[in-house]
């Protein structure tokens, strides 16, 4: 579980809610037909823009932001360098008996057992690399594209309140006032759905997406390092280079 998205979620609710607080009540800021002019617009947009195949998988994406967790690259390099070491020892069908966890990993490792051509084992595993980029970008899409349309129903719910207040001028200026909170609430309504709940969770599932091709590219890296029998230290070294330098390996001297 990401613990940092539930904090950030919290933080930019807690802020909103007692700046409200402290100048005025709750109460000020709920209104129905603002709430209405938001969300049903942005959930029609939904609708018009992706094929109801795509609309499902909204909900289980956005939770990923909050239950998944990141591979660690460096400990998926360690594994590896296990992995040829036993392959070093041993051989290369010896890996099929090795237990591996993760998923693209065990698949990897099993190619590699089964004596395919390391331009064999490039183009499948390559393949599902950039068949997993292409899921993720769509997900990223569909949510990136709510937040940018918060906003714009905030604006167009404004604009028909303004259109309202400006027929109804013989109320009085308290009337006006009033007319002119509730107007402005949808551009409230459509900045908080952009700017909290939508495009940093995109943000986030960007971080995740990019993360999961680098572990996946090093897996590629690294089994083919093992299939051309390379030394287990020549493959850890050139894995490394995936990382920033300040979290690759020292070798002692």
């Amino acid at each position: 579980m990401d613990i940092a998205t539930i904090i950030g979620l919290v933080l930019a609710m807690a802020a909103i809610i007692g700046s409200i607080l402290a100048g005025g009540s709750i109460g000020a800021f709920i209104d129905v037909p603002s709430i209405l002019v938001v969300g049903g617009g942005v959930t029609a947009a939904i609708f018009i823009k992706w094929p109801i195949d795509q609309i499902k998988l909204l909900v289980p994406t956005y939770l990923k932001s909050i239950l998944n967790s990141t591979t660690d690259p460096k400990k998926m390099i360690e594994e590896i360098q296990s992995l040829a070491e036993t392959a070093r020892r041993e051989s290369v069908f010896a890996l099929e008996k090795v237990p591996v966890e993760d998923a693209f990993l065990k698949k990897a490792v099993t190619l590699a057992a089964d004596n395919r051509p390391p331009e064999v084992i490039t183009a499948i595993l390559q393949l599902e690399i950039d068949s997993l980029t292409e899921r993720h970008k769509t997900g990223i899409n569909i949510i990136s594209n709510v937040g940018d349309d918060g906003p714009a129903f905030g604006m167009i719910g404004t604009l028909i309140g303004l259109v309202i207040m400006l027929q109804n001028l013989s109320g009085g200026p308290e009337e006006l006032g009033k007319a002119m909170a509730v107007a402005i609430l949808t551009t409230f309504y459509g900045a908080v759905l952009a700017n909290v709940f939508m495009l940093p969770v995109a943000n986030k599932l960007k971080f995740y997406s990019e993360n999961e091709a680098l572990v996946m590219n090093i897996i590629v890296a690294g089994v083919l390092g093992i299939v051309a029998g390379e030394n287990p230290r020549v493959i850890r070294e050139k894995l490394d280079s995936f990382l920033p330098p300040a979290q690759r390996a020292v070798e002692e001297e």
